[in-house]
C-alpha cells in the first residue's frame, strides 16, 4: 500500500514554545487551526488548496489510514481528492524535478585525509552531475583538481546528483588547502567563482 517510501521526523522544539503551542492549539477548533496554517502557507509564498492539512491522531489512529473527519477537500496536480487521510497525502505527493542541467554546485562541508587515499572533501551536491575523472574548481581558493573516485555511504558511485551527500577523492590538493564553505564546480562548465555583491529578491 502506498507510492513512496516517508521518514517523518519529529523535530525537538523549545519546551517553552510546545508549551504554548499545546495550550493554544487545545482552545482552538479544527477549522481555526486550518485556517491559521492556511494564512502561513499564503505568507511563505505556497497555494493553500495545493497543500493537505491533515488533522491526525496517533492516538485513536483518525485519517492515518482511514477517513474519520469528512466535509474538506485537497486539490492535487492530478486533481481533486476528497475526504484524504495522511496516507493519501504523501501518496499525492509530487516529486521534485532534480537541477541536473544546471552547473555543478557542491558547497563542501567537510574534509577528511584517509592514508593511503589522500584528501577527501564531504559535501551535498546542489545541482548538476558529479562524476570521477572530472576536473572540479573549488571557489574562493582558485583550485583545480580531479576526482579520482567518490562514496556515499560508503557505496561507490558513477555519478552523484542532486541531493546525493557524497565525498569524493582529490588529486593532489592537500586537505589544508580545501575548507568547510568552499564550493566545488566543473571546472569546464561555469565553474563557481567569488563575487563582490548579489541581489537577493522575495519569491513572489
Amino acid at each position: 500500500m502506498g507510492k513512496y517510501i516517508v521518514t517523518v521526523i519529529d523535530a525537538p522544539g523549545h519546551r517553552d514554545f510546545i508549551k504554548n503551542m499545546i495550550t493554544g492549539t487545545s482552545q482552538k477548533s479544527f477549522w481555526e487551526i486550518s485556517m491559521e496554517v492556511e494564512m502561513y502557507l499564503k505568507k511563505s509564498g505556497y497555494n493553500p488548496r495545493a497543500v493537505a492539512i491533515v488533522p491526525i491522531s496517533g492516538w485513536h489512529g483518525d485519517n492515518l489510514l482511514n477517513p474519520n473527519i469528512n466535509g474538506w477537500t485537497f486539490e492535487s496536480m492530478n486533481g481533486k481528492m476528497e475526504e484524504i487521510t495522511l496516507c493519501n497525502a504523501l501518496d499525492a505527493i509530487q516529486p521534485p524535478v532534480r537541477p541536473t542541467g544546471k552547473p555543478l554546485h557542491l558547497p563542501v562541508q567537510d574534509v577528511y585525509e584517509l592514508g593511503g587515499i589522500g584528501t577527501i572533501p564531504v559535501g551535498r551536491v546542489e545541482t548538476g552531475i558529479l562524476k570521477p575523472n572530472m576536473f572540479v574548481h573549488f571557489s574562493p581558493a582558485n583550485l583545480t583538481a580531479e576526482v579520482k573516485s567518490m562514496e556515499m555511504h560508503h557505496v561507490r558511485l558513477t555519478a552523484a546528483f542532486p541531493g546525493d551527500n557524497v565525498g569524493f577523492n582529490v588529486k593532489n590538493i592537500s586537505i589544508k588547502d580545501i575548507h568547510r564553505g568552499y564550493v566545488a564546480g566543473d571546472s569546464k562548465v561555469d565553474p563557481p567563482a567569488e563575487a563582490d555583491s548579489f541581489d537577493s529578491h522575495a519569491s513572489s
